[in-house]
């Protein structure tokens, strides 16, 4: 039925499919025919085979890989039908040569019928050397491979192979090669390519055989490795404990497996190395050392520490902002600048920008005011908002620079610094961590923690903090860092430079009124025992305790007096003089705390007032409590005692006695043109003095009120009660700007003061008063001495029983 070999003339064959095998000419496989597509093409080549006369039977082998039949195919013989080995009917078939599939056709039986033509596979005589050679690699690569496999009874059989197509076809037996290759193989007509084919698949297997090989062998040395460690581990722990058996000892904490722990914990690479250096010393250190215990406590100190815990940030920004409206009456700049911080975190997330550069978007944020204003609640409001972990550090009063960085662990008793600690508190890398009065912070020979400070601060550098006692690198580049101080001035100027500056320089009165109501007061009734609505609190009431009793910037004293009252009716109930529920109205003040203790100038008799005799000025100044309002006072001596000069009282600084000086030195210059009679200037002694003489004081900003003091003394003109002041003098008399004007203001309207007069160079600093103040004073920005005068001193006419 097939052509003569050499021939091209088509023929027709049945079709015997492999599913994900290949048969290459020359090889001999054996068929199950079970599989009916099998059976059907063996029969209808047999049944061909006793039609023509043929001596075997012939089928056309076809790769089938998918459902897709292979473009080459292979006539094979069928040499033996019978049992295979496991009983079942088979058929031995055997490769013949390769055939080009071509169009299907018809034939008997139930197979599949196609026409198909003999490939041409015809080489030169003689063969190249190359050809040659190239044989020669091919047997040498199958015999290393063979023999790797204890294959040696084939090796020969591959040796005595001289065709080359036959040599290149045996590929076909190779279990490595996959469908794949071995349909390229069958499709590769030329031999010489095909031998060409086969050698780089063998080549590439044998590489890889190699690697794997090579991969094994290391995997099995370090199996090895650690098999014997383990077992001169488990025979120095057999040793150890015969030996606390000997000493009489117990096994307890000593035998804990740190190194155990150590690889369990999810540490950085850097610490998990340093921690295992440890532990290695901890397993040579005998149990009498010393060394033993510092190592355990370092040991437990890391794996205590929350190394990849970090909370989720809650990006909720509205969510966020109604938090610390809620808990926070005022504060807009700590909120605004808190807002702001988590708006950029979050955009930062979105975009992927977590990590840039080893650092994480942490902030430092300084909050410095007078006492009482919220620094300290407002940073646990923070973390709140944030959904972070929070944690306060208290630096009043430490010394230590170890406070801050640890101590070395060579010390007994050393332990890693606060800030370490705190992270450890916190349970995550990622905190709110308080930094409380960061300005009390002193220095001694035992170092300057404020120093120490500087690279936990710096956020350019406190991604690599390291601490002392660990020596391994701590990432504080997502800690949010809220110090607060009360004086500004006590902060050194490199710390400073390292913190985002936030001023709350105190509250409006109606501000305070809101915090009594809403915080204040619900806190106190809780304490006192009292139920939200049997002591009612009139806003009359509250907002007499703010003006008259608790004069101050913050409102803890304001606090402490709502305690008070409450405490009093509480007590006042269970005497049986009071019946609860009540109303408590600014009349009741009096009759339950007793009388105000700040009552504003306005509201004296004239005649009380500081500012009712010459000589006496209103000025405004900035304390660590806040602003507050400073009266001068001067006077003349009588000639006859020949006291001449100028002397100053009240713990004044070099400033401010410097201003005095300065303020004289202009009257002199001056008195022709200002119609004082400054004369009387040189044969008297003049004394100016600061009230509140046991309070230290500093600075130019009294300069104008020393002037207009001295003003009112010589022309016998009172200063008017309703007036005060704040700015710097020049000897030309010029009025220079100064700082706090906030703060000044704010003690001005507490004090009921209507007309303040500030330098002209400060009013800008106006925007940032609440428009409630300004609308209760009149501000005037002027840039004169002479301007001050007429605008503070009353008018000659008015007569002045003091002066007379």
């Amino acid at each position: 039925m097939a052509a003569e070999s050499g021939t091209f003339t088509p023929f027709t064959l049945p079709v015997l499919p492999l599913d994900d095998e290949v048969v290459l000419p020359g090889m001999v496989v054996p068929l199950d025919l079970n599989d009916a597509e099998v059976r059907a093409a063996v029969e209808a080549a047999q049944a061909a085979a006793r039609s023509s006369g043929g001596s075997k039977p012939e089928v056309l082998l076809v790769p089938r890989v998918d459902g897709h039949y292979a473009a080459t195919g292979v006539l094979g013989t069928v040499e033996q039908v019978g049992r295979l080995s496991d009983g079942d009917p088979g058929a031995l078939i055997k490769g013949q040569r390769r055939v080009r599939i071509g169009a299907g056709t018809t034939g008997p039986g139930a197979a599949l019928w196609v026409e198909g033509t003999s490939v041409d596979e015809s080489l030169p005589d003689p063969l190249p050397g190359q050809v040659l050679e190239l044989a020669k690699e091919y047997k040498a690569l199958v015999t290393d491979w063979l023999k790797r496999r204890g294959a040696w009874q084939v090796v020969d059989r591959v040796q005595q192979i001289d065709d080359i197509a036959q040599l290149a076809d045996n590929a076909g037996y190779s279990p490595f090669l996959s469908v794949a290759q071995k349909i390229e193989l069958l499709d590769t007509a030329d031999p010489v390519a095909r031998l060409r084919l086969a050698t780089e698949q063998v080549r590439d297997h044998l590489a890889e055989q190699d690697v794997a090989e090579s991969i094994a062998k290391d995997v099995q040395e370090g199996v090895d490795k650690q098999q014997r460690e383990f077992l001169l581990r488990r025979q120095l722990d057999a040793v150890r404990k015969e030996l606390r058996e000997l000493n009489g000892e117990t096994e307890g904490e000593e035998s804990d497996d740190y190194r155990a722990r150590v690889e369990a914990a999810d540490l950085p690479e850097k610490v998990r190395e340093a921690a295992l250096k440890e532990v290695d010393k901890l397993e040579r250190a005998s149990d009498q050392s010393p060394e033993g215990s510092w190592i355990r406590t370092w040991l437990d100190t890391v794996l205590e520490l929350p190394w990849n815990e970090r909370t989720e940030d809650a990006y909720d920004i509205r969510g966020a902002r109604t938090v610390l409206d809620a808990e926070h009456a005022g504060l807009e700049d700590v909120k605004e600048r808190i807002t702001e911080y988590l708006a950029v975190r979050k955009r930062r997330s979105d975009r992927g920008l977590g990590v840039v550069g080893g650092r994480r978007g942490g902030a430092v944020l300084a909050l410095v005011g007078p006492p009482g204003v919220g620094k300290t609640s407002i940073a646990e409001s923070v973390a709140h908002a944030m959904g972070r972990k929070f944690v306060r550090v208290a630096l009043g009063g430490v010394r230590d620079e170890a406070e801050i960085r640890g101590h070395r662990r060579t010390y007994v008793g050393a332990l890693p610094g606060r800030i370490v600690r705190a992270v450890k508190e916190a349970g995550s890398m990622n905190p709110v961590v308080l930094l409380d009065e960061i300005d009390k912070v002193g220095s001694d020979f035992r170092g300057d923690p404020a120093a120490a400070l500087l690279e936990v601060l710096d956020p350019a550098q406190n991604h690599t903090f390291r601490d002392h006692y660990l020596e391994v690198e701590l990432d504080l580049s997502d800690v949010v860092f809220l110090a607060t101080a009360n004086v500004l001035e006590a902060i050194p100027e490199a710390l400073l430079d390292r913190m985002e500056l936030v001023r709350l320089d105190g509250y409006t009165e109606d501000e305070k009124i809101v915090i009594a109501r809403d915080h204040l007061l619900p806190r106190q009734l809780e304490r006192a025992g009292l139920e939200p609505g049997e002591v009612v609190v009139e806003e009359a009431a509250l907002r007499k305790l703010a003006g008259e009793y608790t004069r101050e910037a913050g409102v803890r004293n304001l606090e402490r007096s709502v305690a008070r009252l409450l405490r009093k009716v509480a007590a006042q109930h269970e005497l049986g003089e009071r019946e609860l529920p009540c109303t408590v109205g600014p009349d009741g003040l009096r009759g339950l705390i007793g009388r105000p203790h700040h009552v504003p100038e306005s509201a004296q008799d004239p005649a009380e007032r500081r500012t009712a005799v010459p000589g006496v000025a209103t000025g405004l100044a900035v304390t660590g409590a806040g602003g507050d309002v400073l009266y001068v006072e001067a006077s003349l001596a009588d000639p006859e005692t020949g006291a001449a000069g100028l002397t100053l009282t009240g713990q004044l600084g070099d400033v401010m006695k410097e201003s005095a000086q300065i303020a004289l030195s202009w009257l002199r210059s001056h008195g022709a043109e200002t119609e004082l009679p400054v004369a009387d200037l040189k044969d008297r002694g003049i004394h100016i003095h600061f009230p509140a003489g046991a309070v230290p004081k500093d600075g130019p900003s009294a300069g104008i009120t020393m002037t207009t003091a001295l003003a009112s003394l010589l022309s016998g003109r009172l200063v008017r009660t309703d007036v005060a002041m704040t700015g710097e003098v020049s000897l030309t008399g010029r009025v220079l700007p100064i700082g706090g004007v906030k703060q000044k203001l704010l003690a001005a309207h507490r004090a009921g003061v209507t007309t303040v007069i500030i330098p002209k160079r400060n009013e800008p600093d106006l925007d940032d008063v609440p428009a409630e103040i300004l609308d209760t004073l009149e501000v005037h920005a002027v840039t004169d001495v002479r301007e001050v005068l007429a605008l503070a001193l009353t008018p000659a006419s008015v007569p002045v029983a003091a002066a007379a």
